[in-house]
């Protein structure tokens, strides 16, 4: 009998040790999210589920074109790729993303953009027409869908402030055919 109940008491213990280490690593590190929507198409699909890594900020400062994940205004998350960052100046012109005056490549959007026809896939803006200040503010990002004609993203909620980025996804885990790190 005492046998029993001790070997009962291991398998609570081991039990609740469990739970405890889940609840920590979700809660802290690490936490699934479903992508929702076709903003960041073609890099994400609808209903692609993947890891948002909470760590990743703690220790290091965001980079251009990582993808985060972020508390909306609309009580929402939303998965969205960093353009800019504090003290930066962004424009677009003739589908060309500018930062403070330099033009930069962005490789994930060359699918859609052999795909217009009607037009840039991003149209022409100043950060000062769009959140009439000349720079991301300081203590904010600025993010925008892959998806430039179909996202809601700071052209419209405007710059994201850091406290409310959950952390960077970088990793889709299903369906098991997209299982892959994602840049």
């Amino acid at each position: 009998m005492a046998k029993k109940k001790n070997e009962l008491w291991e398998w609570t213990k081991a039990l609740i040790i469990a739970v405890l280490l889940a609840a920590v690593i979700r809660y802290f590190l690490f936490a699934p999210i479903v992508v929702d929507g076709l903003s960041m198409m073609p890099t994400l699909k609808d209903q692609d589920r993947m890891i948002v890594n909470k760590f990743s900020y703690t220790i290091g400062e965001p980079d251009r074109f990582d993808i985060i994940v972020f508390h909306a205004p609309e009580n929402k998350d939303y998965i969205k790729r960093i353009i800019g960052l504090p003290g930066d100046r962004i424009e677009y012109k003739d589908d060309t993303l500018y930062v403070n005056g330099k033009a930069y490549e962005e490789p994930y959007l060359d699918e859609y953009k052999q795909q217009v026809v009607d037009g840039p896939l991003t149209e022409p803006f100043t950060l000062e027409e769009k959140i009439g200040q000349e720079t991301v503010p300081e203590g904010h990002l600025f993010v925008m869908g892959d998806n430039r004609r179909f996202s809601k993203d700071s052209r419209h909620i405007g710059p994201v402030p850091m406290e409310e980025v959950l952390g960077s996804a970088g990793v889709i885990y299903w369906p098991l055919e997209d299982v892959r790190l994602v840049k």
